[in-house]
Parts: C-alpha cells; structure tokens; sequence
C-alpha cells in the first residue's frame, strides 16, 4: 500500500523545538487538559517557520498563542516531519496539529477537524523568464471543482501549456493529489518531501512549476524580488477541500469542542482576521 500525506498513514519522524503557551483553565472542559501539545511541520511559511533563533513563529504559532489564551489551556507546539505527522497524532505522542491541514472526506476517515481558520484557493508557480511565459485563467475567479463543467473547462486549458512540463508538488498532499487526478496524463510529476524544496528547484530551473498553495506561492515570489509569478486558475473545494483546521484524534471530542469554541472567538472578534493580514497579507478567514 503506498502511504502518502493524504492518505495519513506513516510512520512518526520527530523533531525537535517547542513554543510554550500558557493560562489558567477558565472551563470545566478545558480543565480536563493541563497541557495541548501541538505539532506543525516548522518549515511551510508563512504559516509556520522556525526564526533564526529556532523559535516556531508565524501564522499558527500566533494563533495558538490566542486560542491557548481563550481555551484556558497551557499549549506547547513542536516541530514534527510532516511525512509522520499522523502517525504521532494517533499513536499519542502530541494532542493535535495545526500545519495548513485542508479538511478533505479521506481525512476525515481517520482523524477529526475542528472548525476550519483559513480558506485559500491552489494554483501554479512558474518564473517570470522561465520556460512557461504563463498559464491561462491568471486573475480570473477562483474555480470550485463542485462546479463539474467550469473546472474541466480550466484543467483543459492549463493542460496545453503544462503538456510535456515537469511540475514540483509536495508528497502526500492535496494538490498533490489534484496532479494526479487531473494532469498526469499529460505533465510530469516530481514530488518533494520539503515544500521549500520544490520552489528551490524552480528558481533552478529543475522544474518548471510548482503547485502550491495561494498562500504559500505568494510567500515565495514575494521572496523572489518578481521572479517568481503566482500564474493561471485557482482551484477550490473538491480534493482540495473545505479549509485547513486542527487536526485532532476522534477520540477527543472535548478537545475539538474547545477549540471550535476559541476559534470562533477568533472569527467573530476579528482577531483571525487581523493574523492573517500580518502573514499572508490578505484576509483568508473562512466563511461561517
């Protein structure tokens, strides 16, 4: 059995380095947890990243700064290969995971989700002076896969300029799946176990695009000095799913009810919002 992100089953690569986030229990349920461990990859800016310093900061260290706040709960985040992710989820070793994990039908066979706190579309990287020039439906309204007829009309399209092209996605994740399901036919697949790693081998030259994460496409090419281009449609919905969430064990449904509780706080007070214009510059709350 091939064992991918998707899929959630491999086996647990610890790594090291924590945040230490602290308040008094404020609920009876919260107090029922004296300590949340949460693992995030540390390296899938600008949602997490380690400093220089080997702190884990960005988008959800942040926010569970202010959920550890509102849930009344001591929160400790380590850094955790993403390849293993699950594995150490169910087998104990930490309490939930909050590393851009998109809400998909599959996943939710084998673990459960809070509430969603972001929703962004996925699309494609290329080089400005590279071997694609560009990708049709650049600026366009984003496109639901639920929407049958339109998105077949935008993979066709994308598939004329990808034909014959070798595109960089991260192993084991949703667009990642997106690829196979839509374009294997007609593009060449390299997968990384790094997503740093697959917009290292575009600035290179080694691939042609990369298939990303609107919000994660934007963090590069704002680091590329307009070299690297955000180009073509956005997808949605479908594979892709419904908006990343806590990753939890079905076995704790106090868990995700406190934080379903502390992140709509979040929403509703506009502090979800205010995180993400400090991160990714633009307002990725999710609709209610």
């Amino acid at each position: 059995m091939t064992i991918t992100r998707s899929d959630f089953f491999k086996l647990g690569l610890g790594a090291a380095a924590g945040l230490a986030l602290g308040a008094t229990p404020r609920s009876a349920a919260a107090k029922e947890w004296k300590l949340i461990r949460v693992a995030t990859e540390g390296a899938f800016p600008p949602y997490n990243m380690h400093a220089p310093d080997g702190r884990l900061i960005g988008f959800e260290p942040d926010l569970l700064q202010e959920l550890s706040a509102r849930m009344g709960v001591k929160c400790e985040m380590i850094a955790q290969a993403w390849d293993g992710m699950i594995a150490g989820l169910t087998d104990g070793k930490y309490d939930a995971i909050m590393d851009a994990v998109s809400v998909t039908p599959k996943r939710e066979e084998v673990i459960a989700f809070s509430r969603p706190y972001a929703s962004a579309g996925s699309g494609f990287a290329i080089m400005k002076e590279g071997s694609i020039k560009s990708l049709p439906g650049t600026g366009a309204p984003r496109v639901p896969f639920a929407d049958e007829a339109v998105a077949k009309k935008a993979i066709e399209e994308l598939a004329k300029p990808l034909a014959g092209k070798t595109v960089a996605v991260q192993v084991s994740t949703i667009q990642n799946d997106v690829l196979n399901r839509y374009f294997k036919d007609v593009l060449t697949i390299r997968t990384y176990s790094s997503g740093p790693d697959t917009f290292l081998d575009l600035k290179s030259g080694r691939v042609d695009a990369v298939m990303a994460s609107q919000i994660n496409i934007q963090a590069n090419a704002k680091k590329s000095n307009g070299e690297m281009i955000q180009s073509g449609y956005l997808f949605t919905g479908g594979l892709l799913g419904v908006g990343s969430a806590v990753g939890l064990r079905k076995g704790d449904p106090e868990l995700k009810e406190i934080f379903d509780k502390a992140l709509k706080s979040t929403i509703d007070d506009g502090t979800l919002k205010r995180l993400a214009l400090k991160w990714f510059e633009m307002d990725i709350t999710p609709a209610s």
